[in-house]
């Protein structure tokens, strides 16, 4: 297995990593297991301290963290830079919040008292994507480790310098070593670790069949799973809706890290009475759109994570082009270096065409206009998906009844999908299970355990 951090904008490779032998796994788990016989004795105040420094650490070098998130796989500076500053901010949430989030629920029944009392279940193993190599790792770290837990990380093999510097924080933050461990390790080696008794839950975000495997490895260990796979999200605009908003906001919803993040906006599902306006003003800002080098400020369409990535994007374009897809704009590569892909709107994309329901990770839009609100709803819920969305309408009370129908785990009102410490974030069907972030997401690796008083 090959674990290189390649520079997407020139393809070329920055550095190479030695995975771990399999025959060292087993000791990797005892010291992640013996560390959790410590870490879980000890006060949410001492485990603050650790994910405040974290955040303090993280502030005192964005700018460099930023750099490397940018240089593994290709994410515009300016989006890096953010996502520092929100592993931040999620990692302050939990530190502040832990303590009330698992605080004991007490019950009196029939004159009975009883409490219910969370406790950390152990070794837990997250399996993490490439997109977002800070964010991911983080919204799952952070609250696990406030509960107690430790934490063992399967990176995405092309951002080993993230996942490197991730590790480097938590030991530099004070957490004893074991709490957090990052594994350089092939996905081959994920059925091993799950398996092991140690090991008592697992996390994955990533591809619908990844999710597939590791769900299926994780039930038949009877271990607990969270699962934040693909997505199709709907972008729906209603006949009141304010267009020039919803234009802008639909070229941000679809190109937010090249369009590569599950809850991107994907498929434009426009009423017929409003659709020439919105294309014309869709069209013209995607075609504006300027390709370059993301380290620099003025780019505002990056490169793909891979030349793998944009070859899959090509060959889903070319797929639903070739099966009766109009294409409006692009459609292809730009004459340049790097693992770029021109942003693309394609229309004309029925039910019995293969991209119909499938997720394209890149700049590609594909818009549907339908004849009124209750046919966008249908469409919005012809999907194998249910991650996010949205519906945009000048009338925020329709917006809300529209939302309630869509089949997703959330739903935004007049902008993108977006994440927030806050806010729980998670999906339905094949988009997934569990919750992450919010209080929710602490609550998904802990034991519930009931504490009966008597009479």
């Amino acid at each position: 297995m090959t674990i290189a951090s390649i520079n997407p904008s020139t393809n070329e490779t920055i550095r190479e990593f030695e995975p771990i032998h399999k025959d060292d796994i087993l000791a990797v788990i005892s010291k992640s297991h013996n560390a959790y016989q410590e870490w879980k004795k000890t006060t949410f105040d001492r485990r603050k301290k650790c994910l405040l420094k974290f955040a303090e650490l993280l502030r005192s070098d964005a700018d460099e963290y930023a750099r490397t998130i940018t240089l593994d796989m290709g994410k515009r500076i300016s989006e890096s830079q953010y996502e520092i500053e929100y592993c931040a901010n999620i990692a302050e949430f939990y530190a502040n919040g832990a303590e009330q989030f698992l605080a004991d629920e007490s019950f009196n029944v029939d004159g009975a008292n009883a409490y219910l009392h969370y406790e950390p279940l152990g070794v837990l193993l997250g399996v993490m994507p490439w997109n977002f190599p800070f964010y991911q790792v983080v919204r799952f770290a952070a609250p696990n480790i406030m509960a107690g837990n430790t934490v063992m990380v399967k990176h995405a093999s092309n951002v080993p310098q993230c996942a490197e510097t991730i590790e480097e924080l938590f030991n530099e933050c004070g957490l004893p070593s074991g709490v957090y461990t990052n594994l350089f390790v092939p996905s081959d080696f994920v059925e091993t670790i799950v398996s092991d008794k140690r090991v008592q839950g697992v996390s994955l975000t990533g591809s619908e069949p990844a999710g597939a495997a590791v769900g299926s490895i994780a039930g038949k260990n009877l271990k607990r799973s969270v699962l934040e796979l693909g997505g199709n999200d709907p972008f729906i605009v209603l006949e009141d809706a304010d267009i020039d908003h919803a234009i802008e906001q639909a070229v941000k919803g679809r190109t937010v890290n090249a369009g590569q993040s599950c809850v991107a906006s994907k498929r434009f599902i426009v009423v017929e009475a409003v659709a020439k306006e919105f294309m014309k003003g869709f069209k013209a800002q995607m075609a504006a759109l300027k390709i370059g080098d993301p380290m620099d400020e003025e780019t505002t369409l990056a490169p793909l994570s891979s030349e793998e990535a944009a070859q899959t994007v090509q060959k889903q374009v070319k797929s639903a082009i070739d099966a009766g897809a109009t294409l409006i704009i692009g459609g292809d590569r730009p004459d340049c270096e790097g693992a770029y892909f021109n942003p693309t709107i394609l229309t004309d994309v029925t039910s019995d065409m293969p991209t119909f329901d499938q997720e394209i990770f890149g700049p590609v839009a594909t818009v549907y206009v339908v004849k009124d609100e209750e046919e966008a709803i249908t469409l919005a819920n012809n999907s194998s998906y249910g991650l996010g969305g949205c519906v945009f309408t000048k009338n925020r009370e329709h917006g809300r009844r529209v939302a309630e129908q869509v089949e997703t785990g959330m739903m935004f009102i007049n902008q993108p999908t977006k994440s927030q410490a806050e806010l729980p974030f998670g999906g339905i069907k094949n988009s997934g299970y569990g919750r992450e972030l919010s209080h929710l997401g602490i609550l998904e690796f802990v034991n519930k355990k009931l504490i009966h008083l008597g009479k």
